[in-house]
């Protein structure tokens, strides 16, 4: 097993890492920026040398030659003339001595022809012997080289590298001067610099390693207090260390404690968020309102419903006393707030809130071993109650009068078939019949038939439906009913106007049996206007549910007969069947929706039905199909 370092020997070498780092790190920046200064300044001091013997040999070569004795129509003779003007002016070589003299990184200087052969330089045996000039490196690759490269000029073996600059004599290319630099100056330079930098870093790591060995003792030494302290937060199990762990370091002990009260924690968080996850959906769905309070009445869990009954917001309420947001002044508040002064539950009752809605609450007082620990209070609408109650009753009624029709209509529909038989043969024996009799006979016949179609719409209407249920855009089933239900609109002198949003609405149902239903909506709407008008056919969703609205601007509906629309062969009209909204009803059941109206006296009618989303439809079959075993 490799022996373990302790944690104080970690932070020493870790704290000493880091500034060594930090030292390495700027040492290279301050050391490079020396580096490249001294390098940029050596290569603009050899190209500012050059440049002056490339101006000064430019003036030499402008001599006019026509006044000697040089042929000038011969380019051998003209070169050979201009190469001994160059090699014998004084000036020119004065200048070249003195910059190798006073330059120190200057190594040599030189003149050269096309070929590479001295012309002209500042060793004199070279030039007279015209031997040509070794190969040099220019100097541009130490000015544009990386850091290393420059380091390792700096380090590295002496080197000569070299500055050239063309010249040109009567825009031929002439030779070049060459200025060579050498890197002992250079090296000569940088090097007392560089190695006073590194002997800052050595410096500064030193002292690092012994600040660093203080600061740990300084740092280690509250870490048992922080294991006590965790042992007490972590319970009597925190004292059974992992083996391991044991005999590790101060680190390691205090990590395990952590990680074991990390773990705790986790767990303890995974249940509260589901819990709470729960609880919100709960209450979030809730149509009830519901205010749990503490026993010191402040509320500490609110249905999102509660701001509809109320119009106080949910921050409002919680973490509140009860009478910072029931007033007295309420009836509502009244009662809420004598109940809990008096500690008397509160038994459903209907009480008008302020927006003259009505409400129906109650409050329960919740006690463990006879003492008080919190209050539950419940608001409901009693509109909506009343009207779960009259739908409900409404089921029931159609679930009897159809039981009661089916059995009527089986009952009626034989003798009926009877009837019609042995009126046939009446009709056969009385051929000769005067035209009184005959017409009596007519007439038997035609209302023994209109009876035969009223039955058979009774069996109909009570039979069970077997759903074909399809995914169907309403859209395109509203767009249908606004066609078939346009040539009875235009008779009525009624337009048909459609509000259908760009976005699919789709459901899961049966397209024959929807269709109908709202093409009994909307042919009602027709037949309320005769005198003609607008009719608005218009979807949209909201949440999980699409609407389909059906407004007309008709005479309304009177507020005696508005209990009574859906029942079965309640009719208005004259020539009407009472099937129409009645089937409307059933089919909206049979697709889990549902129907209702607004109506204004003389100020038409709006018909709503709603059907759960194609979304909403499929997340419920979803948690069917997980609930089976």
């Amino acid at each position: 097993m490799r022996p373990r370092l302790r944690l104080k020997t970690k932070l020493v070498l870790a704290i000493s890492g880091m500034v060594m780092a930090l030292v390495v790190a700027f040492s290279s920046i301050y050391v490079l920026q020396i580096v490249r200064q001294r390098v940029q300044d050596t290569y603009e001091n050899g190209d500012f040398v050059a440049h002056q013997i490339f101006s000064m040999a430019r003036q030499v070569l402008e001599v006019d030659l026509s006044s000697t004795q040089v042929d000038t129509s011969n380019p051998k003779s003209v070169r050979e003339a201009t190469e001994e003007i160059l090699q014998t002016d004084t000036g020119l070589n004065d200048l070249m001595q003195s910059i190798v003299g006073y330059s120190r990184p200057i190594y040599d200087a030189a003149i050269a022809d096309p070929e590479g052969r001295a012309l002209l330089h500042t060793d004199p045996t070279v030039a007279l012997k015209g031997n040509p000039l070794p190969p040099r490196e220019s100097f541009r690759v130490v000015r544009d080289g990386s850091f290393r490269q420059q380091l390792a000029m700096v380090y590295g073996p002496p080197k000569v590298y070299e500055i050239s600059v063309p010249i040109e004599r009567d825009g031929a290319p002439f030779g070049s001067v060459r200025v060579g630099i050498s890197t002992i100056f250079l090296k000569s330079e940088l090097r007392p610099q560089l190695n006073h930098a590194l002997a800052l870093s050595g410096i500064a790591i030193l002292v690092t390693f012994i600040l660093a060995a203080g600061l740990s003792n300084l740092a280690l030494r509250p870490l048992v207090m922080i294991g006590r302290r965790l042992d007490l937060m972590a319970g009597p199990a925190a004292s059974e260390a992992e083996p391991e762990a044991a005999h590790g370091d101060e680190v390691g002990l205090v990590t395990t404690k952590i990680n074991r009260l990390g773990r705790q924690m986790r767990d303890v968080k995974e249940v509260f968020t589901a819990l709470k996850d729960n609880l919100d959906q709960i209450m979030a769905n809730l149509q009830d309102g519901l205010i749990l309070f503490t026993r010191d009445s402040k509320a500490i869990l609110v249905s999102a419903a509660v701001e509809n009954f109320l119009g106080i917001t949910r921050d409002h309420m919680l973490g509140h006393n009860v009478d910072e947001f029931f007033l007295p002044n309420t009836q509502l508040g009244k009662v809420v707030l004598e109940s809990f002064e008096s500690h008397t539950p509160v038994d459903q009752r209907e009480i008008e809130g302020e927006s003259g809605r009505r409400i129906l609450m109650s409050l329960d007082f919740i006690e463990e071993g006879g003492e008080r620990i919190g209050a539950l209070l419940t608001l409901r609408d009693a509109e909506s109650v009343r009207r779960i109650e009259n739908e409900i009753e409404l089921s029931h009624r159609l679930a009897a009068i159809g039981r009661l029709a089916s059995g009527v209509g089986h009952e009626v529909k034989n003798p009926i078939n009877a009837i019609v038989v042995h009126l046939e043969l009446l009709r056969q024996k009385l051929q000769q019949a005067d035209p009184t009799t005959r017409r009596h006979m007519d007439v038997i016949g035609s209302e023994i038939h209109r009876l035969d179609r009223v039955v058979q719409m009774l069996v109909d209407f009570t039979r069970p439906v077997e759903l074909r249920l399809v995914e169907l855009d309403v859209r395109k089933l509203a767009d249908d009913v606004a066609q078939l239900a346009s040539p009875d609109a235009s008779r009525h002198g009624v337009r048909i106007e459609r509000q259908l949003p760009a976005e699919p609405l789709l459901v899961r149902a049966d397209s024959d049996l929807l269709k109908q239903a709202i093409l009994n909506v909307v042919l009602n709407g027709v037949q309320s206007m005769p005198e003609g008008g607008a009719l608005s056919i218009r979807t949209w969703k909201e949440d999980d549910e699409i609407t389909i609205e059906v407004r007309d601007q008709g005479g309304g509906i009177p507020d005696e007969i508005r209990d009574k629309i859906y029942n079965l062969y309640f009719t208005t009209k004259k020539t009407g069947t009472g099937i129409g909204l009645a089937m409307t009803y059933k089919v909206m059941q049979l697709h889990h929706g549902s129907v209702d109206f607004e109506s204004v006296d003389g100020g038409g009618t709006t018909f709503r039905l709603r059907l759960p989303s194609l979304a909403a439809t499929n997340d419920v079959q979803r948690e069917l199909a997980a609930k089976r075993p």
